[in-house]
């Protein structure tokens, strides 16, 4: 597969969020997160009648919503930051012996044509099952889940120095009213993200849900 993602340097004179950035840049925990509960019926229905694998189906919405958002594919590279024309997916996935490994997967291909591709992807994760941070870290979104726990708030670890990739992460989907609904958290560096580009990726989700 080709890869044809592209990188630019912003320039800070010319970013108009320059004095926020260097505020929370200079922070020991420079975050702002949410979780917002998002309503899957139809969605759900859709994958179920397809036998659509749910976590693949999902994680594919989700992080093409994040990549039509530009500053959640900006990131921070030393005093400079760098927009990339999309990002890929690193994501955790469960072992047999109760740990995890990381696996990365592009998702700018069509809905039919990614299942597969992240399946092989994933089965190969385990094989050779790592938590070390890949060649292109800088790039991507890290995504977790926790299918067991429908929760209202979580709280992440991040490393020290601060790093700039959003972590999208989302739990158990239950009822409520009638409608099926999941909680998904996004945690974003705020020195490049505000409200109102975290509002822009639910936003963004929900058309992705209605679209698949």
């Amino acid at each position: 597969m080709t890869d044809v993602r592209t990188v630019r340097e912003i320039s800070l004179e010319e970013y108009p969020r320059r004095e926020h950035f260097k505020y929370f840049h200079s922070l020991a925990y420079p975050y702002v997160g949410v979780t917002v509960l998002v309503d899957i019926t139809e969605w759900l229905e859709k994958i179920r009648e397809r036998k659509q694998p749910f976590f693949l189906s999902f994680l594919y919405c989700a992080v093409n919503s994040a990549n039509e958002v530009p500053e959640l594919c900006q990131r921070i590279a030393g005093e400079k930051i760098l927009e990339f024309s999309s990002c890929q997916a690193s994501y955790t996935v469960a072992l047999e012996d109760g740990t995890y490994t990381y696996c990365a997967v592009d998702c700018a291909m069509p809905l039919e044509k990614f299942l597969p591709y992240a399946a092989e992807k994933q089965r190969l994760a385990k094989l050779h099952p790592s938590i070390e941070d890949g060649e292109d870290a800088l790039s991507q979104f890290f995504i977790s889940s926790l299918p067991w726990i429908s929760y209202t708030s979580i709280v992440q670890p991040v490393p020290c120095p601060a790093d700039s990739n959003p972590r999208i992460t989302w739990g158990k989907y239950c009822s409520q009213n009638g409608r099926i609904m999941i909680p998904v958290s996004l945690l974003c560096h705020h020195g490049l993200v505000d409200g109102v580009h975290m509002a822009r990726f639910y936003e963004n989700l929900e058309m992705w849900l209605r679209r698949i």
